[in-house]
């Protein structure tokens, strides 16, 4: 299997992708009993987008989801 050179922005576009989805599944996977909605800390998603913008993938999903599937094809 090929493997993709990120460039850093990139490669940490990509790890703050990873950090705040593991944010969101954390939230998604607390207790059922609360009448709460599940909450992401703005931060998270701040990070990430703030990453994105940085790597020039902001408004570019699609490239920006091959880069992720070809560094971690398992998400």
């Amino acid at each position: 299997m090929p493997t993709a050179v990120l460039t850093d922005r990139e490669r940490a576009a990509v790890q703050a992708y990873l950090r705040l989805l593991g944010t969101v599944r954390a939230a998604f996977d607390g207790p059922g009993e609360s009448r709460r909605p599940p909450v992401v800390p703005p931060a998270a998603l701040a990070e990430a987008e703030q990453a994105l913008a940085a790597a020039g993938l902001s408004g570019n999903e699609e490239e920006f989801f091959q880069l992720l599937r070809s560094w971690c094809p398992e998400v």
